[in-house]
């Protein structure tokens, strides 16, 4: 009995390849030593020790047996060995790899493709929500023959080519046994029927395109790249299937006034260095309308005051963010002479801010 080889040495592949590795190896050799391809005499022996390899090595258990065992151990764990290999089962393994020997004609209803829609909302719409109406262009079914593509009052015939299945089946003989090769009928498109008088409002394709007008409602709170998804409101499905869906994806316009941090909106307020030290009200805007904001005497550059509830409407949850109001003390740059010299008293009477500029140094 001639002596076997190393299952690693026969894939080519280091001792802790990988499974991914494993079959990498394993999809290269069998193409290579398939009798489809290879017509060389001893193929057909390289194919069967390539397999029986692949087999031992790409299963856990039989692989682990192997590494502290051998052949011994991996023929232990198949109870014999591999003597007289039943390649039956080999076709599957072969489908899956190189995309197979049969295909199945789908016949039944399938879902009709989703539809892509962008638009653009204010910032006040995303903060409060709104609703909106947008213009798509779908497919439809046909409204005269309702999507069968027939002629109304017509009927529709079996398919003579595949006698009503839908399918080809063709028969070949391999190495492996025989293998059934079934494709879709060209004539029906796996319908398994045809039509004989078409629908002259679609000319028998059973759909037309169709433009929408449809209303969306956006809700209170979402940002840039929210979605908001209408369930059957994309294209038409096949054979009865159902429509599939339209997403409308949001891009939000920048305000002129307000920035925002996840649901909380920043206003920046500028006032002039007197309004700062002496302190004063101050009207400023909200996305409710204006209020008044009292600005403690002493107030300096990047101080920040919040007004709660202000902001934006939590998008998951109730209520809302908050606005904070961050100060900017403006220098002028100009002044006039009056001002000047208003100014200039003023710097007589001040005392350096020591205590400042040690926290700054």
């Amino acid at each position: 009995m001639p002596v076997k080889r190393d299952y690693y040495e026969v894939l080519g592949i280091p001792r802790n390849a990988t499974d991914e590795e494993i079959k990498r190896a394993f999809r290269k050799l069998a193409f290579k030593y398939h009798p489809d391809h290879n017509r060389n005499g001893d193929a057909e022996a390289k194919f069967k020790e390539v397999n029986e390899a692949y087999q031992v090595l790409a299963d856990p258990d039989k692989r682990a047996a192997y590494d502290r065992f051998g052949h011994g151990g991996a023929e232990g764990l198949f109870g014999r060995g591999f003597e007289g290999f039943d390649f039956g089962g080999f076709g599957d393994i072969f489908d899956a790899f190189f995309g197979g020997a049969s295909t199945t004609a789908r016949r039944g209803p399938r879902r009709g493709t989703d539809l892509n829609y962008n638009t653009y909302i204010t910032f006040e719409e995303a903060a409060f929500g709104c609703e909106k109406e947008i213009s798509i262009l779908r497919t439809e079914y046909c409204p005269s023959c309702q999507g069968t593509g027939a002629k109304p009052g017509s009927q529709q015939t079996k398919c003579p080519n595949c006698n009503g299945s839908g399918q080809l089946r063709r028969v070949q003989q391999s190495f492996f046994g025989h293998f059934t090769n079934i494709t879709t009928c060209p004539q029906c498109r796996g319908q398994g029927r045809i039509i004989t008088e078409p629908c002259p409002h679609c000319r028998g394709t059973g759909k037309e395109k169709k433009e929408r007008r449809i209303s969306v409602k956006i809700p209170a709170g979402v940002d840039n790249g929210n979605q908001v998804r209408l369930r059957g409101e994309g294209e038409a499905g096949d054979r009865g299937g159902p429509p599939g869906n339209l997403y409308v994806y949001l891009t939000v316009k920048p305000h002129e006034l307000f920035t925002r941090d996840g649901d909380d909106i920043i206003y920046e307020l500028a006032i002039n260095f007197a309004q700062a030290a002496l302190g004063a009200e101050i009207e400023v805007p909200t996305l409710d309308g204006s209020t008044k904001l009292k600005v403690p005497a002493g107030s300096q550059t990047g101080r920040e005051f919040k007004l709660k509830n202000k902001g934006i409407s939590h998008l998951r949850g109730r209520g809302r963010g908050d606005q904070f109001v961050r100060l900017q003390v403006v220098t002028p740059e100009s002044l006039t002479k009056k001002q000047r010299q208003i100014l200039e008293e003023l710097a007589k009477t001040l005392e350096p801010d020591t205590k400042r500029q040690e926290s700054i140094g």
